[in-house]
C-alpha cells in the first residue's frame, strides 16, 4: 500500500463516521426509520447522510 495511502483512507473513515452520526441522529428524532436504516447500511463516503440533512433541515428562525 502506497504510504500516502492511510492519511486518506483515516480521513473518510471520520468524514463519513461523523455525517453518518448526524444524519442517523436527526433520522431517529424525526422518526425516519427507513432513512435511519438506509444510512446505517450503505457507506456512501458522507453522500447519503449529506442528502439526508439537506433534504429535511429544520427551518430556523421565527417570522416576528
Amino acid at each position: 500500500m502506497l504510504p500516502w495511502m492511510i492519511p486518506v483512507i483515516i480521513v473518510l473513515v471520520l468524514w463519513d463516521t461523523v455525517w453518518k452520526l448526524i444524519a442517523m441522529w436527526k433520522a431517529a428524532r424525526n422518526n425516519h426509520m427507513a432513512w435511519y436504516i438506509c444510512i446505517f447500511i450503505f457507506n456512501t463516503i458522507g453522500i447519503l447522510p449529506i442528502v439526508y440533512i439537506l433534504l429535511h433541515k429544520e427551518k430556523s428562525g421565527s417570522a416576528t
